[in-house]
C-alpha cells in the first residue's frame, strides 16, 4: 500500500523542508554541535509558527494532527536539525493545562515527560508520589535540558498519575548528557522532596502519547533514511574505481535499490501509523509498535548500507554521511529498542486461534 498525502499536506512539507533547508544547513547544523547550544533555532522554530503545527488550537497548537508532527520529524531529521526540545514539547503540551501548553507552544517554554527515553514512555514509572512530594531519579529524559515545565509519571495509591512542576522549582536539578547523536540531547533530572502539581491526565492519556512518540521517532527514521540515499547515490556517481564510477558497479547499485524499498515501505508505514493513532482506530498500538519496530530497524540497516557505500569516508567529521547514521542509531533505542515494541505487537497478535473447549 502506497500512502499518499493530501494536497495540503503536500504543501505542508515542500514548505517545512525549504524552512529547515534555508535555517539549518550543514554549516550552522556543525556550528550548534561544536557550542551544544542550539538556541537560536529552536527560537526561530517557534517564532516564525512551525514550533506548534500539528497540535489543537485548544491548547495553543497551529491545528493538523500526528501526520502533521511526523512531516515535520523527517524534515527535520534529513538536515539532521536539533530536534529535542521540539519532540519533547509536542509530547508533553496534551498532557499540560490548556493555559501552560499554550506557554510551551508558543513562547518557547519548553516542556518534557521526564521518562527514561530508552524505554517507551508509558513503561512503569521508577518515581513514587507521597503527598504530592516526588523524590528520585530519572536518567536519559529527552530535551529535559531545555524545558522550562515537567510533566513526571509517578506511581500513586491508584497507580500511574501525572504531576507537574517546573525545571527552576526547589529540590529539581537537571544535568545534561552528551550523547553521541548531538542534534538530540538528554539529561539527568533529579527531585529531592519536590512539591508537585497533580495533572487531570492520566495513565490513558500517558499511552497515547507513547503511541505519538512511537511514531515519530519512526519519522525521524524516515527523514534520516531519505537523506542517506541521497547521499549514498551522489557519492556512488563521482567517487570512481578501475576508471569508472562505483554506480556502475551491480553490488553498488543493488545497495541503494535495498536502501530505496526501505525508504518506500517505511514512508507508507509512518504515515499510515500516525492517521491511525489520531483517528483512534481500535489497532493503533499495533499500527504505531509496528512502526516504531520495522522503521527504526530499517534505518539502521539503510545506514549501514550507506556506510558501506561511502567506505571510512563516511564516518568522518568532514562528511555529512555521520550526522545521519548517528541519528538513526538513536532512533533505533530511543523509546524503547525495536525488540520492545516487537514483543507489544506479538502480545496483541494471537498465535493460535481460540478453540472451544
Amino acid at each position: 500500500m502506497r500512502w499518499e498525502l493530501s494536497q495540503d499536506q503536500e504543501m505542508y512539507r515542500e514548505s517545512m523542508r525549504g524552512w529547515v533547508e534555508k535555517f539549518a544547513p550543514s554549516d550552522a547544523v556543525r556550528g550548534w554541535f561544536d557550542s551544544g547550544d542550539s538556541s537560536d533555532f529552536d527560537s526561530k522554530f517557534v517564532s516564525d509558527g512551525w514550533f506548534s503545527v500539528g497540535l489543537s488550537e485548544d491548547i495553543g497548537g497551529q491545528g493538523g494532527g500526528l501526520l502533521e508532527l511526523a512531516l515535520t520529524a523527517v524534515e527535520l531529521a534529513r538536515c539532521a536539525a536539533p530536534s529535542s526540545a521540539w519532540t519533547a514539547s509536542v509530547l508533553a503540551a496534551p498532557l499540560l493545562p490548556p493555559d501552560l501548553a499554550e506557554k510551551v507552544l508558543q513562547s518557547g517554554e519548553f516542556a518534557a515527560v521526564v521518562a527514561d527515553s530508552s524505554r517507551p514512555l508509558d513503561a512503569p514509572p521508577t518515581l513514587a508520589v507521597s503527598g504530592n512530594v516526588v523524590t528520585g531519579v530519572v536518567a536519559s529524559v529527552l530535551g529535559a535540558d531545555r524545558a522550562d515545565h515537567l510533566v513526571v509519571p509517578v506511581a500513586g495509591a491508584d497507580g500511574v498519575q501525572l504531576v507537574s512542576v517546573a525545571s527552576s522549582a526547589p529540590g529539581v536539578s537537571v544535568e545534561r548528557s552528551v550523547l553521541l547523536d548531538r542534534s538530540r540531547s538528554v539529561a539527568t533530572v533529579r527531585f529531592e522532596g519536590v512539591a508537585v502539581e497533580p495533572l487531570e491526565a492520566g495513565a490513558g492519556a500517558l499511552s497515547e502519547v507513547s503511541l505519538a512518540s512511537a511514531v515519530l521517532t519512526a519519522a525521524d527514521s524516515l527523514g534520516a533514511m531519505e537523506k542517506m540515499l541521497e547521499l549514498a547515490v551522489e557519492y556512488s556517481k563521482t567517487r570512481q574505481q578501475f576508471g569508472v564510477p562505483i554506480g556502475s558497479f551491480q553490488a553498488v547499485k543493488h545497495a541503494a535499490a535495498a536502501i530505496l524499498v526501505s525508504v518506500e515501505a517505511a514512508r507508507s508505514i509512518v504515515y499510515y501509523a500516525a492517521e491511525s493513532v489520531r483517528t483512534g482506530h481500535e489497532e493503533r498500538a499495533l499500527h504505531a509498535a509496528t512502526a516504531k519496530a520495522q522503521v527504526t530497524a530499517s534505518g539502521v540497516g539503510a545506514a549501514d548500507s550507506a556506510l558501506t557505500i561511502h567506505g571510512a569516508v563516511g564516518y568522518t567529521w568532514e562528511h555529512d554521511l555521520h550526522l545521519f547514521y548517528k541519528r538513526a542509531k538513536l532512533d533505533e533505542n530511543l523509546f524503547g529498542a525495536p525488540a520492545v515494541w516487537n514483543e507489544r505487537i506479538a502480545e496483541a497478535l494471537p498465535l493460535l486461534p481460540n478453540v472451544a473447549v
